[in-house]
């Protein structure tokens, strides 16, 4: 699991142990703005330490004074087109209102429990088991890694490409207007103001798209990391005689005959029975050689002891992101309910201007993927974690 973190089982199949499972993460935090008591790096100076400190706080209160003054703009916009009574106009700028402050409120949550996050992503990487027991097969977790990286690479960019088209809209147009349609107590239009207020409004763009992004891509990534583990538990349960033996020095060929009713037989091969990872097979002359233990039941003990502390450590971490996420998905779905039906609404009865509704599909596709994201991959960790006794 993680004790020998130098043993691999096999040298293409079984890469080595990942330092850390939330690098993009991680930068994210940074650049939105959610790390206001940061880590510096080796390189930062000490006696520029306290400068650092307070750069970052600055940053992350200049982050939330940006979405919070946003959505104050657009609730002031919303109560003055109340009286007209022009549905579309209304919908949207209570839409705009609902994401600001939500973005806001993404912002200072994450803030404040950023300590308490980053404990528990530390307390993964230096727990988590990157491959199963050594037996006759295995699973590695690097591709549970692997998907959690790429996916979220891929929403980020996602949900930055979308917003930030909103945001530069104008520009490609050539037009001289705001991306943004709120009221002001000045004319933001003006040669002085304008520049100023479109940076601004780009930014808060920005920081819709990292908001949105990081709440989704966190879960995902925690989902997929604990389904691996999830995997690594069974694989090493369903291996639980075939490391006693290896352990305890059975000759290879015998093992080679288990390895292959585990892989090939028809009572132990199962559809879907891992959630993300795939069983190989161990290269058994690698490890035969040399592990030898003093009796097959202690062997057997020991593997079951640590396979008891891996499920442990897995509901511990399930647990956390309970507690981590309930706070944030209990807002985050009230958020998306009434998102959704805005953004429905004027789809539907809005003017049928191209670039608006380019921009309307853009936030509805969003919204409902994020919807998915939560609601599919909780329903994956919910049915694969009752598969111990199967297992």
């Amino acid at each position: 699991g993680n004790v020998n973190a130098d043993i691999r089982y096999d040298i293409s199949l079984d890469p080595a142990r990942e330092t850390n499972l939330f690098r993009p993460l991680m930068v994210q935090q940074l650049a939105m703005g959610t790390q206001p008591s940061p880590r510096l790096p080796q390189w930062w100076p000490k006696r520029l330490e306290l400068v650092g400190q307070l750069l970052a706080k600055a940053y992350s209160s200049m982050v939330i004074f940006t979405s919070l003054h946003l959505g104050v703009l657009f609730t002031k916009t919303t109560l003055d087109v109340l009286p007209t009574g022009e549905l579309q106009a209304i919908t949207d700028a209570l839409t705009m209102t609902i994401i600001y402050f939500f973005t806001a409120y993404g912002t200072i949550y994450w803030c404040l429990r950023s300590r308490h996050l980053l404990a528990y992503m530390e307390h993964m990487n230096r727990e988590y088991r990157h491959h199963s027991l050594a037996g006759v097969t295995f699973v590695s977790s690097h591709a549970a890694h692997r998907m959690s990286r790429n996916f979220t690479v891929a929403w980020i960019m996602s949900c930055l490409l979308g917003v930030t088209f909103w945001g530069v809209s104008p520009l490609m147009m050539g037009i001289r207007m705001l991306p943004l349609h709120c009221w002001y107590p000045f004319d933001a239009l003006a040669p002085i103001t304008y520049t100023a207020v479109y940076a601004t409004q780009l930014f808060g763009q920005i920081l819709v798209g990292m908001t949105f992004s990081f709440g989704g891509s966190l879960f995902v990534t925690l989902s997929l990391l604990l389904l691996g583990q999830f995997d690594v538990l069974y694989c090493s349960l369903k291996n639980l005689d075939a490391h006693a033996k290896l352990l305890a020095g059975e000759s290879v060929n015998a093992l080679s005959l288990l390895q292959e009713e585990l892989l090939l037989g028809d009572s132990t091969r199962e559809l879907n029975q891992y959630a993300l990872l795939q069983e190989h097979a161990t290269d058994l002359l690698r490890l035969s050689a040399g592990r030898k233990c003093p009796g097959q039941g202690n062997a057997f003990h020991n593997a079951l002891v640590e396979c008891v502390r891996l499920h442990r450590f897995i509901l511990h971490c399930a647990q956390e992101l309970e507690n981590l996420f309930s706070p944030y998905c209990l807002v985050k779905s009230l958020q998306i309910t009434i998102q959704l039906c805005l953004l429905v609404f004027v789809g539907v009865s809005g003017t049928r201007e191209v670039l608006r509704i380019v921009n309307q599909l853009q936030y509805l596709g969003l919204t409902v993927f994020e919807l998915l994201m939560f609601t599919y991959c909780g329903e994956l960790l919910s049915r694969h974690s009752i598969r111990s006794g199967d297992a």
